[in-house]
This record gives C-alpha cells, sequence and structure tokens, in this order.
C-alpha cells in the first residue's frame, strides 16, 4: 500500500514538473513575440497583424478537419473564433451585400438542394449566416470589446487542452505527425487574445 502511494506521488511531482516546464515555455515564447512584434511596427500593426494570423491560423484548422487530417476537436467553436476576431476590412465586407449573397446561395441550396450541398460546407455556411444576421450588438459593441477577447480566449484555450489530452501530452502533440500542424494553429489561435489582453492592461 504504502509502496503503491509512493509511485503515485513520485509520478504526479514528475507531471507537475513537465506542466511547469511547459508552461514556462510558452511565457518565454509569449515575451519573444511581444518584443519582436513591438520593434516591427508597435502595438497597433502587431494587433491587426495577429488579427490576420489568428483568422487564418482557424480557416486552416477548419479546412485541416475537413481533409484526411481529421481531428477530435470541436470545430464548429472556430465559426465564433473567426467571427470576433476577423480582421476589420474582410469583416465589413462579408457583412454587406456580398457576404448576404454568400448566405443566401447557402442557405436556398440547403433548403431546396440539399444533395448539391455537401457536408464540408456547414461550417462556412454557418459562418456566413452568423456574420450576415448577427445584431450590432454582437457585430460591433462586443467585437471590438473585452467579450469578443474573452470569447476567442476561452475557445482557443478550450482546443489546446482537448488537443494536447487527445494527444497524450504537451510534447506528444508536436511529435505525432498529423499533430504537429494542428498544435501549432491552435497556439496560434491562443496569441491573438493573449496579446490583446496585455494590450488591455499595459
Amino acid at each position: 500500500m504504502v509502496r503503491r502511494d509512493f509511485f503515485i506521488s513520485k509520478t504526479d511531482k514528475v507531471t507537475t514538473q513537465l506542466i511547469n516546464v511547459d508552461i514556462s515555455e510558452l511565457k518565454v515564447l509569449v515575451d519573444k513575440l511581444f518584443d519582436h512584434v513591438t520593434k516591427v511596427g508597435g502595438l497597433g500593426f502587431g494587433t491587426s497583424f495577429l488579427s490576420w494570423v489568428a483568422s487564418f491560423s482557424a480557416i486552416y484548422l477548419l479546412i485541416l478537419d475537413r481533409t484526411n487530417w481529421r481531428s477530435n476537436m470541436l470545430t464548429s467553436l472556430l465559426v465564433p473564433y473567426i467571427f470576433f476576431s476577423l480582421p476589420h476590412s474582410i469583416f465589413h465586407f462579408l457583412r454587406g451585400q456580398f457576404g448576404m449573397w454568400i448566405a443566401f446561395i447557402a442557405v436556398v441550396l440547403r433548403l431546396f438542394f440539399p444533395q448539391h450541398f455537401p457536408d464540408w460546407m456547414e461550417i462556412p455556411g454557418s459562418l456566413s449566416l452568423l456574420l450576415v444576421v448577427a445584431p450590432s450588438l454582437f457585430a460591433h459593441t462586443f467585437r471590438d470589446d473585452w467579450v469578443g477577447v474573452a470569447i476567442c480566449l476561452i475557445i482557443s484555450c478550450y482546443l489546446l487542452q482537448e488537443h494536447i489530452r487527445a494527444s497524450g501530452g504537451f510534447r506528444n502533440s508536436f511529435m505525432q505527425s498529423h499533430g504537429i500542424s494542428n498544435t501549432i494553429g491552435i497556439l496560434l489561435l491562443l496569441i491573438f487574445p493573449l496579446w490583446m489582453l496585455i494590450i488591455r492592461f499595459i
């Protein structure tokens, strides 16, 4: 009995040490990113640049999940993430007439021609609908406020935690052939809300 308790406490210590090492590596990564981005063009440039990176990495993860590199991620969570992190120029373009036509075509295809509406179009179709029909409280107030940042942070932390759990640890998520692309994509999702929080509290 004592022997089993000894092994359990020993593995708990090892797990705690590994988590602490991973957290310290993430802190160093965020510090370096913050230094590099502020040297390149200031905080405003960093915010818009990271918004583009986060949006494209979310779209990249959606595409990855629809190909043969399927993961167990809840990719429908990427729809609100893209909604809150999409750069302003693309957001307003897709919220205008162009986005309305895309949403209209998606609804017509889904309702009247379901055999011509492929499964991989479900999430992009729901994103186009969300962009067009979202009330201004979400589209303008929450999107530019800490609420949108908090939602992005919660989604990215949840996806990272689920991916690490499915991979069997943080280090293992970088060692699997298909997992490394998902890991990098999710880490890029996490950088944008962290950056926004850092800027708000500076």
